[in-house]
């Protein structure tokens, strides 16, 4: 494993302060740790009773100039919240405040092509493939001078808190991973699906072609083409045009076609990763386990999903584990059940 010390310059991420830690070489049961508290419980909630943030902020971080919401006490216990695609930072407008109620200082950047988030030269690779997202957050930890957080997410959120979990494990105390393990396997994405699944990840074919990426860099087409997506991955979410409309506003970012364009291609095989990103897309490929406490959550609805039992990713997660079933709810977990995920996030951090 390289040397927080020198992984950014390694891979040329450029600026961003690295937190340095010390791990005992052995443990004694004489300073064994107290037996932890129980999670608080977080109250219920209405979905959608906040509808944003107030507090807006940036930073340099990486290949990036990030755009991220925080919210919570100052020097509280850390959760770094990750939305997914067609989604922004507004899939955690309820999750968030639950969160810092407890006591937790909730960081919610958007990702790399959405928002306010923006590349900081004009040559960086508009990639989007899973290391250099999952890069992203360790370089936004190091620039927030953050050494240790709880990772939850959803979708590309949910597979760049894995990739940080699995490849630097040291950075993360817990792990909430919609879905399970998200890493992708390249080579098992050369093997086709059963047609139900093909069908349901449609635009990723649409993705694949000169059509696609011009519906993606042209508004109405790319808004429909979202909204489509949120009604088809969460039948039962009953979300108003406002709330679309305040996500739609962070697929704007003049970036935004072509990270998300590179993502599917990418996964499918068809697009080239960036040379920089490749050894940690070579470790990736080994499907590396994740070794801290995580809570896996699985959506009922969401149609991705093969099965709703964790069954078919169990053996990816080796350290403290639970699986948690959302009954009636689809693919934007944290939206549509903020309650349960927030609820998820504490818990897992007391594992």
């Amino acid at each position: 494993m390289i040397n927080r010390r020198t992984f950014t310059r390694a891979v040329g991420l450029g600026a961003g302060a690295t937190a340095v830690s010390a791990s005992p070489a052995f443990a004694s049961p004489a300073f064994a740790s107290p037996p932890r508290r129980p999670a608080p419980v977080i109250p219920a909630i209405t979905p959608g009773t906040h509808t944003g943030f107030s507090d807006l902020k940036r930073i340099r971080a990486g290949v990036l100039d990030v755009g991220y919401a925080e919210v919570g006490p100052k020097h509280g216990p850390v959760v770094i919240c990750l939305h997914g695609w067609p989604y922004d930072i507004h899939s955690y407008a309820d999750v968030a405040p639950l969160l810092a109620d407890a006591g937790y200082r909730v960081i919610v950047p958007y990702l790399r092509g959405h928002g306010t988030t923006a590349f900081l030269s004009p040559t960086t690779a508009r990639t989007g493939q899973q290391a250099a997202v999952g890069l992203d957050v360790i370089a936004l930890m190091d620039a927030l001078r953050i050494h240790k957080a709880v990772l939850a997410g959803f979708d590309w959120g949910s597979r760049a808190a894995s990739t940080v979990a699995a490849l630097w494990p040291e950075r993360v105390k817990a792990l909430v991973a919609v879905s399970g393990y998200l890493i992708v396997d390249l080579a098992a994405q050369r093997n086709p699906l059963p047609a139900k699944a093909e069908h349901t990840w449609w635009y990723q074919y649409y993705f694949a072609t000169d059509r696609g990426r011009v519906a993606m860099e042209t508004e109405k087409y790319r808004n429909d083409l979202c909204r489509l997506v949120w009604e088809e991955t969460s039948p039962t979410w009953k979300f108003d045009d406002a709330t679309f409309q305040r996500t739609a506003t962070a697929f704007e970012n003049p970036d935004y076609a072509a990270v998300v364009i590179h993502n599917y291609r990418w996964r499918l095989g068809l697009a080239d990763g960036e040379p920089r990103y490749e050894p940690y897309e070579r470790r990736l490929a080994a499907r590396p386990p994740v070794t801290v406490p995580a809570i896996a959550v699985d959506p009922a609805l969401d149609p991705f999903l093969p099965t709703t039992d964790g069954s078919g990713y169990r053996k990816y997660f080796t350290g403290p584990y639970e699986h948690r079933l959302l009954p009636g709810i689809g693919h934007n977990a944290p939206q549509e059940a903020p309650t349960a995920f927030a609820q998820a996030v504490v818990d897992a951090d007391h594992l």
